[in-house]
């Protein structure tokens, strides 16, 4: 057995590989007794019991006779290399949680090591009271290690079924932004993450340690970082592995972290150095929040941080087929791949499980002795049973003020213009206000709050900022409740954990870099997917997302800022979780708002620009609209009541209505003859069928808006396909003639924007001209070539002045 002695850091000339020394066994000193340290020994054994039989086994889960072929999974599934790494941590915190009362909770962000946490939670008996038929018994074993990996069963990742989950560990990089998110005002919380050193490779990871900048000791958790250094990733070796201690440690406290280190692979040892760093890492933690609750807070705390170096597949086959496998890359998934065709490798097997004892560890019937589960904490202390784990079981409702209280007048429509997200803005200040007591809400952005017009908020909050703060800072103190860090990753990531360990949020972000969080957009969604089928997961509050600073108006950001690609990705997910809203305006914005505040269990994404805009709906007509999802709005059209109109002009998002509605309008000047209906959607995924979304309209309702065989001209906020995949499946959808972003962008003035993506006010009204059969012949082609003009006369004012003609900057609906 080998371990990587990191104070020699040079490289063997010829080998290519970091010195290494041979471990020698070194007494047991340290906290633990050598009753404790034996329990925790054998605890410890039974962990990497159950993990190797969750990987291996369909039967036979105690070995009651030999091993035979099949006994073996017909597909071998699963990781064992971090999942020894995994379960001695879960054992010590176990130990932590007992002797302190504490209240911990387990991230995991290696999230191979799913079958370890598995056994984990199953030995200390949450699996089986979550999951009754995975009984604490022999029968009970054979169905754990069955489910693991298999069709109908358990994914190999610590995943939403995983009792004490509030971290998916498929994706990675996320671990200590979930982590941060959960203490965040949950001061009696611990929360142990775990970070891989192939995850401490991720863009996400590593700007995540600067999330103790926003820790504050007075009134948050805590977060411990174990950073566990196994040395490889599935082929290769990890930059961290391979680094000598002076230069994680330079790394960690450069970050403003107190640095532990714990390494060896002779498990006595290690156990009493990672006990007795446990310990102090503890008594520290517990000072620094001594301090801050007797003395307040005046700089950021140094933290403590873990450093675990043990072998890859610890306690695994040492070799198998001549070539090294612990303490090497070969560790990674399955140590041994052939069991169930190479006698060889199964009487390997069978040495290996019978190494870790395990009819000294069971009894009879297939329970944990008495003496062994003796070192599970008990109740809710549980880490698998902690309800900041499963945060419906803590989560009060938001006290949210009337947002009728917030509306703007409208005697008619577009008389004005205003920021919409000012009125929003106003909104959260008072709902921060409101839950000032509960300490459960909170607003996440990347440096952007004023930007978009959110800035009211500031009247009652501050920014978060736990390090040094000086005169000129604006609303910047160790107490503020609103988080701006230039990480789209530690916003969203940092909400997500707040949300799932019960909390509320809302995350704003420019429209186009919240595509660089996407991901972890679409990884909760995923979680929620899965979460609403569990019903011992209580309900928790959306996920809710703003994107403003949109497309349609980044005119003089440029085209990297022009992007509405997030509602792509929101159309891919399941209807049960899935939601985008395009309001049009502030009492829209105000409404929808107020329902996903309120909501649970959905991701909310709601589109609309910051800047001045006009405003259509009055706030009881707003509230219907956002009821209804979609309306025609019959004062922008010309249809006679009980009449079919010839064409109807659609549209979603805020500037593609006021488009529409001013084509309208040049429609009714230019073409009185053509009865055009405009109909506005609100909530995209009513435009959905029936059976593909739980909002979507059945075919009565679809004909009402749309007719059952009339042309639609539709502008779209965002690209043309999305709105072809939402509407196909009702009747006769090649009458839909979309517009929307094209991909073309750059700065430029607002008109100009819709002018390159063909969404113009003109194109909408020449796109009509073409599809309507009742328009006369012989006018098309003059009407036409009068809406070409009018765009290349815009073009050419643009280029000359640097701004809008007039008529349209200042445009007005005209009844």
């Amino acid at each position: 057995m080998y371990r990587f002695d990191p104070t020699i850091s040079s490289v063997v000339e010829g080998e290519g590989e970091p010195q290494r020394s041979l471990s020698t066994d070194e007494p047991a000193e340290g906290p633990l007794s050598g009753e404790q340290l034996a329990g925790i020994q054998r605890y410890w054994q039974a962990d990497n019991y159950l993990t190797v039989g969750q990987i291996y086994l369909q039967d036979n889960p105690l070995r009651r006779e030999p091993l035979r072929p099949e006994h073996i999974k017909p597909r071998l599934l699963g990781h064992w290399g971090t999942s020894p790494g995994l379960s001695f941590v879960y054992a010590h915190l176990n130990r932590l949680i007992r002797e302190h009362d504490a209240d911990v909770i387990y991230l995991a962000g290696p999230g191979h090591g799913g079958p370890a946490v598995l056994a984990n939670v199953y030995l200390e008996g949450t699996y089986s009271e979550v999951y009754p038929d995975v009984s604490q018994d022999v029968a009970g074993m054979r169905r754990l290690f069955r489910q693991f990996s298999t069709p109908g069963g358990v994914p190999s990742h610590v995943s939403v079924p995983t009792p004490g989950s509030i971290h998916e560990g498929g994706e990675l990089g996320y671990v200590l932004a979930h982590a941060f998110g959960a203490a965040f005002d949950n001061p009696d919380l611990l929360v142990a993450a775990v970070v891989g050193d192939g995850e401490a490779e991720t863009g996400p990871l590593e700007g995540s340690w600067k999330s103790i900048s926003f820790l504050n000791p007075a009134r948050d958790g805590a977060v411990l970082p174990i950073l566990h250094l196994n040395g490889y990733k599935i082929a290769n070796p990890t930059v961290l592995g391979r680094s000598s201690d002076d230069e994680i440690r330079d790394l960690l406290e450069g970050h403003g972290y107190e640095v532990h280190f714990v390494e060896g692979d002779a498990p006595p040892a290690v156990h009493q150095a990672f006990a007795a760093t446990l310990d102090a890492c503890h008594e520290s933690i517990r000072a620094i929040q001594r301090h801050g609750h007797e003395n307040g807070v005046s700089g950021r705390s140094c933290w403590p941080a873990i450093v675990l170096r043990t072998p890859k597949g610890w306690t695994g086959p040492d070799e198998v087929g001549g070539l090294p496998v612990e303490g090497t890359f070969r560790a990674h998934q399955l140590p041994l791949s052939n069991v169930r065709s190479d006698p060889e490798q199964l009487a390997m097997l069978e040495k290996w499980m019978r190494s870790y004892h395990p009819e000294e560890l069971f009894d009879e019937e297939g329970r944990l002795i008495p003496e062994l589960a003796a070192h599970v904490p008990r109740g809710d202390h549980r880490m698998g049973a902690s309800p900041h784990a499963n945060g419906g079981r803590v989560l009060e409702d938001l006290e949210l003020p009337d947002f009728r209280g917030y509306a703007l007048e409208v005697e008619k429509p577009a008389a004005g213009r205003h920021e919409s997200t000012r009125c929003l803005g106003a909104l959260l200040r008072d709902t921060f206000a409101r839950n000032a007591r509960q300490r459960n809400f909170r607003l996440f952005c990347p440096d952007e709050i004023n930007s978009n017009r959110l800035g009211a908020v500031f009247e009652v909050e501050n920014r978060c900022f736990v390090g040094p703060t000086i005169p000129n800072d604006d609303h910047v103190s160790h107490d503020g409740r609103v988080f701006e860090v230039l990480s789209e990753h530690l916003c969203e990531g940092w909400l997500e954990g707040y949300l799932l360990s019960g909390r509320h949020g809302l995350y704003a972000s420019y429209e186009a870099f919240a595509m660089i969080s996407a991901s972890m957009t679409v990884q909760h969604t995923k979680w929620l997917e899965e979460a609403i089928n569990l019903p011992w997961r209580e309900p928790v509050a959306s996920l809710n997302i703003l994107l403003s600073s949109t497309a349609w108006r980044n005119d003089h950001n440029g085209f990297s800022h022009q992007g509405p690609g997030l509602i792509d990705v929101m159309l891919s997910k399941r209807g049960t979780v899935a939601r985008i809203y395009l309001p049009p305006d502030a009492n829209s914005l105000l409404s929808v708002t107020d329902h996903c505040l309120r909501s649970r269990n959905y991701v909310n994404l709601i589109v609309i620009d910051k800047q001045p805009q006009p405003q259509w709906l009055d706030m009881e007509a707003a509230i219907a609209h956002a009821a209804a999802g979609a309306s025609a709005w019959g004062w922008a059209s010309n249809v006679p009541e009980g009449e079919e109109p010839d064409v109807v002009l659609g549209c979603a998002g805020d500037i593609p209505t006021l488009e529409t509605v001013a084509a309208a309008q040049w429609l009714r000047e230019h073409a009185p003859e053509l009865k055009v209906r405009v109909v506005n959607v609100v909530d995209l995924m009513t435009l959905f069928p029936r059976e593909f979304h739980p909002h979507g309209m059945d075919e009565t309702r679809f004909a009402e808006l749309f007719t059952a065989d009339k042309p639609i001209v539709f502008a779209f906020h965002g690209y043309q396909r999305a709105l072809h995949e939402i509407v196909h499946g009702h009747v006769d959808v090649d009458r839909f003639h979309v517009r929307g972003f094209k991909e073309q962008g750059t700065t430029t003035t607002p008109f100009d924007m819709v002018v390159l993506n063909g969404m113009s006010r003109y194109h909408l009204a020449a796109e009509v001209l073409r599809r309507c059969a009742r328009q006369r012949e012989d006018r098309t082609p003059t009407l036409i070539s009068e809406c070409e003009a009018e765009i290349a006369r815009a073009t050419a004012y643009s280029r000359e002045h640097f701004e809008d003609p007039s008529e349209i900057r200042d445009w007005t609906w005209t009844p």
